[in-house]
Formats: structure tokens, sequence, C-alpha cells
């Protein structure tokens, strides 16, 4: 691919963006029927305002979804404490709705802009970022060209770039390099993630390892928590989380075999998209298997043999009522799911062999016995009933995947360093505007 290729790419992108930006109306709306938007802050999505911008300095963090929210909630916090103003981005409903009481009082919250001219352009009038700061792989081009007229710095923390993402990047390299030669720093995950970036064109990169690790855990109702402990009581549970289609039939499976040989067993079942949860539910009635439904406010009774999770933001939740965990989206389909917050949640960790997304997460886990990976449905059954009745073996896990997380600290710190130079001068230009 040429550069003159890259350039009309790039001005088509924006082109079509124009073109489609005031159609976006109608999409919007049917994401929010569908539960994926914010009705009431729907205009958020055109760069339209949530506040009135703060005098001084300002700092843009984005990140797209729950787990990259978590990661990057720390590292607000450490520009807060340096009395730098702060405005976080989120895309998804989820997101917005954890990061709400979590982050500190003075940082704004705001929905992230469409990737349109349009609306970049109106955000960024109005917040004037003097420094955008995005988390793991969110490559928004019109996004990218647009701080970069306006020469405000862009890093990318926790960086990570997937094996589809690279053999996708890989096969457009000019344009790969007409958009990360504008960031001014990323900052990776691991070196295979970082060597990988600089063939891109990225530079400089360094390593940091993984904020996820230094997110505190998955928030909770604690009076809700109880309430279910008290009525699960002593049976055997375990947890099928972040599941993606296909993987449920499975789920099916293993509840049957494990339940003919611990017949109080209970399945705590929670998608990753609880949109799902009807197409679930019907899945569950097919197999016999008496269901509760969360999004129901069903009751969880000794007869109902699984508890569907179809509810939004509370995972936190149910890691906590188990002793082992399945991590989806590793069986039927194929990446995996971040292992982490069952890790910092206190479960044992069982997963499919397909996890390649976090390949370096679970080398770790696995090295030190804090993880084990199945091949299919049945060496799964076999593992949770050992599980189950091992609590020995469970709790060595579980010691294992902690201590794992203890080891991989120190990502925060990392960043912090690396992004000195970026929010440093801001603190100057602070102080001297406050003269």
């Amino acid at each position: 691919m040429s550069e003159l290729w890259a350039r009309l790419a790039l001005g088509t992108y924006r082109l079509v963006g124009s073109a489609s930006y005031p159609f976006m109306g109608p999409f919007l709306a049917f994401r929010a029927r569908r539960g994926k938007e914010d009705r009431e802050r729907r205009y958020e999505r055109y760069g339209y305002p949530s506040a009135d911008r703060p005098s001084g300095p300002i700092v843009w963090l984005h990140a797209a979804s729950v787990g990259e929210s978590m990661a990057i909630i720390p590292l607000i916090e450490r520009i807060d404490a340096m009395g730098i103003n702060t405005i976080m981005t989120t895309g998804t409903v989820t997101s917005a709705e954890v990061v709400r009481n979590r982050l500190p009082e003075s940082t704004f919250h705001q929905y992230v802009p469409l990737d349109m001219e349009r609306a970049v352009r109106r955000f960024l009038d109005h917040w004037r970022p003097d420094l955008a700061v995005f988390a793991e792989s969110e490559i928004w081009p019109m996004t990218i060209l647009e701080l970069a007229s306006r020469r405000v710095p862009q890093v990318l923390v926790n960086a990570r770039m997937s094996d589809r993402s690279y053999q996708r990047w890989s096969a457009a390299p000019k344009l790969a390099e007409a958009l990360f030669d504008k960031i001014s720093h990323v900052i990776a995950q691991s070196e295979l993630d970082a060597e990988r970036f600089r063939q891109m064109g990225a530079r400089p990169v360094t390593v940091s390892g993984n904020l996820k690790v230094e997110a505190p855990g998955l928030p909770c109702d604690e009076d809700e928590l109880q309430r279910l402990v008290r009525v699960i009581a002593a049976r055997p549970t375990w947890i099928a989380a972040s599941t993606h289609p296909g993987e449920e039939a499975a789920v099916i499976n293993v509840h049957k075999t494990v339940a003919a040989r611990i017949p109080d067993l209970l399945t705590i079942l929670v998608p990753r998209h609880p949109e799902r949860g009807d197409e679930i539910a019907a899945l569950l009635r097919e197999a016999g298997l008496e269901t509760a439904r969360r999004s129901a406010d069903e009751e969880l009774t000794d007869d109902r043999a699984v508890y569907l999770g179809d509810t939004i933001g509370e995972m936190g939740l149910y890691l906590r009522l188990a002793n082992v965990a399945f991590v989806g989206r590793s069986l039927a389909a194929s990446g995996g799911q971040n292992p982490l917050e069952p890790a910092m949640m206190g479960v044992a960790i069982l997963s499919g062999r397909n996890v390649h997304n976090f390949r370096d997460t679970y080398s770790n886990l696995l090295a030190a016995g804090g993880a084990r990976l199945v091949r299919d449905e049945e060496m799964l059954a076999a593992n949770v009933e050992f599980l189950l009745r091992n609590r020995a073996e469970c709790q060595k896990m579980i010691v294992a995947a902690r201590q794992t997380i203890e080891d991989m600290r120190g990502a925060l710190d990392k960043t912090v360093n690396a992004l000195d130079s970026y929010v440093f001068p801001l603190t100057i230009k602070r102080d001297l505007e406050e003269i």
C-alpha cells in the first residue's frame, strides 16, 4: 500500500463519516432500545458537552468498556492528585455505570464522541484537552487526525495488539504508519505488543506490564451479596463467565454431567452480552433446567439449577458467589476473555485453549498453577467436579492466581513515569495561569 493510497483511504473514511453523520440519529435510537446507548445522554455521542470546561489544563482519558475503564481509574487518580483536571470518556452503558461512583469527584465523565469529523471537532472545541490518553487498542482515525492537527500529544497506555489486529494492520502498513506515527508514545503491556506497535511505525514504544492488575476489584452490592450467600448456603457453586454463542450449550452439558454426581450443584451462567438473555433462557428451558433469571428478579430457590446472570455491571457479584470459574470466549469462540478479574476475586480459573488475546496473562497464571486450560466440555466437566470436591486443590489454585497478580504489579508506576514528561509541564502551566 502506497502513501498515496493511505491518504486516499483516510480521506474516504472522513467523507463517509461526514455523509453518514446526519443519519446517525436512528442508529443510536435503535442501539438505545437495545440498551447499548444511554437514551438520556445520546447527545454526548455527537460531541456535545456534559459539563462546562474548568479553567486550567485538562487531560482527556478514554477507555472503551468496563475492563479498560477499571484499569485506568488508578491512573486518573494519580493525575487528579497532581491537581490536573481530567475528563474520562467511555463507550458503553455498562462502563459508564461502573465508573460513576469510582472516579475522583473532580473528574468529568462523558460518552466518547462518534469518530466523525463534526462530533470529534465539537468535543475538542469544548474541552480543549492538553493531553489525550487512550487505553489498550482504541485507534480511531478521525480522532487521531484531529488531535494531531491541534498538536495535542496522544499516548496509548496499557496498549495491546491482538493477533487479528496485527494481521489487519500488517495488510495495510502505510495506513498503519500514517496513524501510529501521530501517537506521541505507546506504553505497551508486553514485549510482544511493543514489537508489533514498532513494526506499525509507532515511536517511542515502552513496556509497562498490565494496568489491569493495579485496578481495584470489581464492585458489588454488599447487601445483595450477603443475601445471596445465605440463599446459596452450602451448595457447590461454579460460574461460567463471559460466555459467547455456542458455549452456553457446553455449559448446560457440563452442568448435567456434574450434577449427576453432585446433585445440589448450582451453575451461575453469565453471558458476555446480557441482551442474549432470552435466547439463553430458552436453551435452559429446552434442556429441562430450572432457572432463576436475575434480570427478571426471579428468586434463587433450592430447586433452581441455574442462576442466569443476564444483567449489566454485576460480574463482581457473580464471581464472589463461586469457587470455580470458567472464563468464556475460549471454547466455542476464540480469543479468550481477561482472566485477571476472576483471579482478583478469588476463584479457581478454568478456560478453553483459545486464549491468544490474553496470551501473556494466561502464561503467567499457568506457570504458577493459578489456571487450567481444557480442550472440550468433557474435560471442563471433569475439572469442575474435581475442584468442587477437592477444596484444598481449589484453594491452592486461588492462592497461586492471587500471587501471580502480586508478581505482575508495577505497571501503574511505570506508566506514570512514562507520562511524566507530558503531565509535569501541565502542572507548570496550571501554576502560571493561577498567578
